[in-house]
């Protein structure tokens, strides 16, 4: 456990709650590391403002397990940033520090789905001495426990549980003979071997799926399709619900899960299409004494916005002299009905930084409809049977036939939910 008396100072708590920032990821082909280091400098701008106790950071640091050199130098910029604010020597672009403040900035990290344990804790023990705290794994052995941070303030400690992306198979040795079947599980299992003092303040962060009353948040296309089988991944915000705030990454849409108290605050950039239309923030968290809450979001600008056009090709093209900055991202959906020759290479003339061109005509909509009556005749056997061959390249055996034909048997008289 790591601990920080900052309560002779008088200040009430306050943190940023951030996640998702997926360092080194791309956007249909496009290198986003110039739009990515503008969102690490529009944080160190809106800190400078704030002046935050801590910046908490809910997983999804890089987007690949095997980071990109650049991708690194992403996150070693916001290292040098946060550090710069801290010590008010403002290192990072001239943004001016925080010396009357005369405290550092805590940065405390968790690993998401997408990062790799082992290098994202990388010089941890070293990065701790310079107020920088990195959990990559769950406890898993009998005398560890979720990496703890306490911060104080004048009205007490604010303990933070950093919990990382956990699944049952990474807690299989701690828990012995206990069954653990679903994410659910392996949350409410370790929180459950932590000794909470519940009369303080504490914040859980945690990358996970989280459902509240069984509802599903909603998601964009950039996160990675998921198969929810029997909600085996999914963890009920009833399992977290006693902390005072649970910062939760994992989602890129922006929302609350039931109160203010349990929020994703969303990827600080849009990665999909999907996303053009969000307002893309980093979530302010201020504490008073138990019990005293206030959540507000700051919006971060992006450097080139997405923006969704549809017309036909000269009605598109005509577009770009109504927008402001014809440099930002475009998905473009034309609705000529003739057959056309290279429209993105004519629609270059006009824009930047196209992501896709999609056609929306009465002939894409006939055989769009052709395709869905083909599938609306193929049984639910016949479905499977063709998804399986598509998938494993070879005809389901006599075996797997019976095994999938009960399952089906299954589902029609209600043994199988």
């Amino acid at each position: 456990m790591i601990a920080c008396n900052y309560a002779e100072m008088g200040f009430i708590m306050k943190f940023f709650h951030l996640s998702d920032l997926h360092f080194g990821k791309q956007l249909h082909g496009y290198d986003l590391i110039e739009e990515q280091r503008e969102i690490i400098q529009s944080l160190m701008n809106a800190a400078k403002k704030e002046r935050p106790d801590a910046i908490v950071i809910a997983g999804d640091i890089y987007d690949r397990s095997v980071p990109s050199g650049s991708a690194m130098a992403l996150l070693e910029e916001l290292f040098l940033g946060i550090d710069g604010l801290s010590n008010g020597s403002g290192e990072l672009q001239g943004a001016a520090g925080l010396s009357e403040r005369e405290k550092p900035i805590e940065l405390l990290i968790i690993a998401g789905n997408h990062d790799s344990a082992p290098r994202l804790r990388y010089g941890s023990a070293f990065l701790e001495r310079h107020h920088i705290h990195i959990a990559v794994f769950p406890p898993r052995e009998e005398q560890e426990g979720i990496q703890k941070v306490t911060l104080s303030d004048g009205q007490g400690n604010v303990n933070f549980y950093l919990l990382p992306y956990t699944s049952v198979g990474m807690l299989r040795g701690l828990a012995g003979g206990e069954r653990l079947e679903s994410a659910d599980d392996a949350v409410r299992f370790l929180l459950e071997r932590e000794t909470i003092d519940w009369s303080e303040r504490n914040v859980l962060v945690s990358h996970q799926f989280y459902l509240h009353g069984g509802k599903v948040p909603e998601q964009c296309d950039s996160e990675a399709p998921r198969l929810y089988v029997g909600g085996l991944d999914a963890v009920n915000t009833t399992t977290v619900e006693r902390f005072d705030y649970v910062a939760l990454g994992h989602i890129h849409s922006p929302q609350n899960l039931g109160s203010g108290h349990i929020r994703y605050c969303g990827a600080p950039y849009p990665y999909s299409v999907s996303e053009a239309a969000q307002e893309k923030s980093a979530t302010v968290v201020e504490f008073g004494k138990k019990g005293e809450v206030t959540v507000k979001s700051i919006p971060l600008e992006p450097l080139r916005k997405i923006q969704r056009l549809r017309g036909t090709l000269e009605e598109v093209a005509s577009m770009a002299a109504g927008i402001n900055d014809v440099d930002d991202y475009v998905s473009i959906t034309l609705t000529d009905e003739e057959p056309l020759e290279e429209p993105k290479e004519y629609l270059e003339r006009y824009y930047g930084h196209i992501l896709e061109i999609k056609i929306d005509n009465l002939r894409s909509k006939k055989m769009l409809e052709e395709e869905i009556q083909d599938m609306q005749e193929l049984t639910p056997f016949e479905a499977f049977e063709a998804f399986f061959k598509d998938s494993a390249g070879r005809q389901m055996n006599e075996s797997e036939k019976t095994e999938f034909m009960a399952i089906l048997d299954g589902l029609s008289d209600g043994r199988i939910e």
